[in-house]
Protein backbone atom coordinates (compact mmCIF):
# COMPACT_ATOMS: atom_id res chain seq x y z
CA UNK A 1 0.00 0.00 0.00
CA UNK A 2 2.85 2.36 0.92
CA UNK A 3 4.68 1.56 -2.18
CA UNK A 4 1.81 2.34 -4.05
CA UNK A 5 1.24 5.67 -2.62
CA UNK A 6 4.93 6.97 -3.24
CA UNK A 7 4.73 5.83 -6.72
CA UNK A 8 1.43 8.15 -6.78
CA UNK A 9 3.41 10.87 -5.16
CA UNK A 10 6.11 10.48 -7.37
CA UNK A 11 4.08 10.05 -10.29
CA UNK A 12 2.06 13.61 -9.68
CA UNK A 13 5.70 15.49 -8.74
CA UNK A 14 6.44 14.28 -12.12
CA UNK A 15 3.46 15.87 -13.84
CA UNK A 16 3.42 19.00 -11.84
CA UNK A 17 7.38 19.48 -12.64
CA UNK A 18 6.57 18.70 -16.73
CA UNK A 19 3.96 21.68 -16.57
CA UNK A 20 5.77 24.18 -14.52
CA UNK A 21 8.64 24.04 -16.98
CA UNK A 22 5.73 24.05 -20.08
CA UNK A 23 3.96 27.03 -18.57
CA UNK A 24 7.27 28.71 -17.92
CA UNK A 25 8.42 28.07 -21.64
CA UNK A 26 5.15 29.07 -23.28
CA UNK A 27 5.33 32.37 -21.53
CA UNK A 28 9.05 33.12 -22.30
CA UNK A 29 7.78 32.16 -26.10
CA UNK A 30 4.64 34.52 -25.87
CA UNK A 31 7.09 37.32 -23.88
CA UNK A 32 10.70 36.39 -25.21
CA UNK A 33 13.22 38.58 -22.73
CA UNK A 34 14.49 41.64 -23.76
CA UNK A 35 17.76 43.76 -23.26
CA UNK A 36 18.57 47.76 -23.57
CA UNK A 37 22.09 49.18 -23.30
CA UNK A 38 23.65 52.59 -23.62
CA UNK A 39 27.12 53.84 -22.43
CA UNK A 40 27.34 57.55 -23.15
CA UNK A 41 29.98 59.27 -21.10
CA UNK A 42 31.32 56.61 -18.68
CA UNK A 43 27.07 56.42 -17.81
CA UNK A 44 26.17 52.77 -18.55
CA UNK A 45 22.71 51.90 -18.31
CA UNK A 46 20.71 48.56 -19.02
CA UNK A 47 17.46 47.33 -18.88
CA UNK A 48 16.28 44.12 -18.50
CA UNK A 49 12.76 43.13 -19.50
CA UNK A 50 9.93 40.79 -21.24
CA UNK A 51 8.86 41.72 -24.66
CA UNK A 52 4.41 41.06 -24.65
CA UNK A 53 3.13 41.56 -27.77
CA UNK A 54 -0.54 43.32 -28.69
CA UNK A 55 -1.84 40.14 -30.78
CA UNK A 56 -5.18 42.47 -31.08
CA UNK A 57 -6.03 43.12 -27.80
CA UNK A 58 -7.17 46.43 -26.50
CA UNK A 59 -3.61 47.41 -24.21
CA UNK A 60 -4.22 50.33 -22.36
CA UNK A 61 -7.61 51.57 -21.22
CA UNK A 62 -10.63 51.50 -19.43
CA UNK A 63 -12.16 47.65 -17.83
CA UNK A 64 -15.00 48.72 -19.51
CA UNK A 65 -13.01 48.37 -22.91
CA UNK A 66 -11.24 45.52 -21.20
CA UNK A 67 -8.12 46.56 -21.56
CA UNK A 68 -4.81 44.15 -20.47
CA UNK A 69 -3.77 47.44 -18.75
CA UNK A 70 -6.50 49.33 -16.86
CA UNK A 71 -5.86 53.03 -16.31
CA UNK A 72 -4.92 53.04 -12.78
CA UNK A 73 -3.69 49.45 -11.99
CA UNK A 74 -0.31 48.39 -11.66
CA UNK A 75 1.36 47.17 -14.69
CA UNK A 76 5.24 45.36 -14.09
CA UNK A 77 6.60 47.30 -17.24
CA UNK A 78 6.71 44.08 -19.33
CA UNK A 79 6.13 40.68 -18.88
CA UNK A 80 6.97 37.61 -17.01
CA UNK A 81 9.62 38.92 -14.02
CA UNK A 82 9.65 42.43 -12.97
CA UNK A 83 11.36 44.48 -15.77
CA UNK A 84 14.88 45.89 -13.90
CA UNK A 85 17.37 48.95 -14.63
CA UNK A 86 20.81 49.25 -13.63
CA UNK A 87 22.80 53.21 -13.66
CA UNK A 88 26.29 52.68 -12.99
CA UNK A 89 25.82 56.12 -11.34
CA UNK A 90 24.33 58.22 -9.92
CA UNK A 91 21.74 60.24 -12.28
CA UNK A 92 18.75 62.31 -12.22
CA UNK A 93 15.39 60.07 -13.66
CA UNK A 94 13.13 62.02 -15.42
CA UNK A 95 14.20 65.36 -13.08
CA UNK A 96 14.46 63.36 -9.81
CA UNK A 97 18.00 61.95 -8.19
CA UNK A 98 18.57 58.76 -7.96
CA UNK A 99 21.71 56.57 -6.68
CA UNK A 100 23.70 54.48 -9.21
CA UNK A 101 22.34 50.81 -8.47
CA UNK A 102 19.98 48.18 -9.88
CA UNK A 103 16.06 48.89 -9.43
CA UNK A 104 13.01 47.05 -10.17
CA UNK A 105 10.19 49.14 -12.37
CA UNK A 106 6.77 49.22 -12.45
CA UNK A 107 4.08 52.19 -13.82
CA UNK A 108 0.79 53.09 -13.22
CA UNK A 109 -1.14 54.04 -16.24
CA UNK A 110 -3.23 56.63 -17.33
CA UNK A 111 -5.03 58.58 -20.29
CA UNK A 112 -2.65 61.17 -20.42
CA UNK A 113 0.44 60.51 -18.07
CA UNK A 114 1.72 57.09 -16.43
CA UNK A 115 3.33 56.90 -12.90
CA UNK A 116 6.50 55.13 -13.47
CA UNK A 117 8.02 53.44 -10.06
CA UNK A 118 11.80 52.18 -8.97
CA UNK A 119 11.52 50.22 -6.43
CA UNK A 120 14.70 48.77 -4.06
CA UNK A 121 13.14 45.02 -4.23
CA UNK A 122 15.07 42.85 -6.68
CA UNK A 123 14.33 39.43 -8.40
CA UNK A 124 10.51 39.13 -7.90
CA UNK A 125 8.05 37.90 -10.30
CA UNK A 126 6.30 40.70 -12.15
CA UNK A 127 2.66 40.37 -11.85
CA UNK A 128 2.77 40.99 -8.23
CA UNK A 129 2.39 44.35 -6.79
CA UNK A 130 5.67 45.69 -4.97
CA UNK A 131 6.23 46.52 -1.41
CA UNK A 132 5.49 50.58 -2.22
CA UNK A 133 7.38 51.20 0.67
CA UNK A 134 10.54 50.31 -1.11
CA UNK A 135 10.10 52.67 -3.73
CA UNK A 136 13.04 54.83 -3.96
CA UNK A 137 11.41 56.79 -7.08
CA UNK A 138 8.16 57.59 -8.62
CA UNK A 139 7.74 60.16 -11.08
CA UNK A 140 4.67 60.88 -13.63
CA UNK A 141 5.49 60.46 -17.30
CA UNK A 142 3.18 62.26 -19.92
CA UNK A 143 1.77 59.78 -22.77
CA UNK A 144 3.29 60.27 -26.26
CA UNK A 145 1.82 58.54 -29.35
CA UNK A 146 4.50 56.63 -31.67
CA UNK A 147 4.59 57.35 -35.57
CA UNK A 148 3.17 53.78 -36.03
CA UNK A 149 1.59 51.31 -33.27
CA UNK A 150 4.27 49.26 -31.69
CA UNK A 151 2.96 45.34 -31.93
CA UNK A 152 5.56 44.30 -29.26
CA UNK A 153 6.60 46.05 -26.06
CA UNK A 154 9.87 47.51 -26.58
CA UNK A 155 12.55 49.81 -24.45
CA UNK A 156 15.70 51.14 -26.04
CA UNK A 157 17.70 53.72 -25.06
CA UNK A 158 19.59 56.71 -26.84
CA UNK A 159 22.24 59.17 -26.39
CA UNK A 160 20.62 62.65 -24.99
CA UNK A 161 21.62 66.14 -26.71
CA UNK A 162 22.92 66.83 -23.04
CA UNK A 163 25.22 63.88 -22.49
CA UNK A 164 22.78 62.04 -20.67
CA UNK A 165 20.11 59.68 -22.31
CA UNK A 166 16.04 59.28 -23.47
CA UNK A 167 14.90 55.84 -22.45
CA UNK A 168 11.96 54.77 -24.85
CA UNK A 169 9.19 52.75 -23.77
CA UNK A 170 6.91 51.32 -26.36
CA UNK A 171 3.70 49.40 -27.05
CA UNK A 172 0.67 49.53 -28.52
CA UNK A 173 -0.23 53.07 -28.92
CA UNK A 174 1.50 54.53 -25.92
CA UNK A 175 5.37 55.63 -25.82
CA UNK A 176 6.86 57.17 -22.30
CA UNK A 177 9.72 59.13 -22.67
CA UNK A 178 12.10 59.63 -19.86
CA UNK A 179 15.37 61.62 -19.79
CA UNK A 180 18.30 60.71 -18.10
CA UNK A 181 21.18 62.58 -16.70
CA UNK A 182 24.46 61.53 -14.84
CA UNK A 183 24.77 63.76 -11.72
CA UNK A 184 26.65 66.33 -11.75
CA UNK A 185 26.24 67.30 -15.29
Amino acid sequence: MLKKVLIGLGILLVALTALFFYANHRNRTLSPPGTAELDVDGLQIAVNYSRPSVRGRVIFGTEEEEALQPYGSYWRLGANEATEITFSKDVTFNGVPLKAGTYSMYAIPGAESFKVGLNSALGNWGAWEPDYSKDVLVTEVPVARPVVPVEQFTTRIEAGLDGGALLYFEWSNVQLVIPVVSAGD
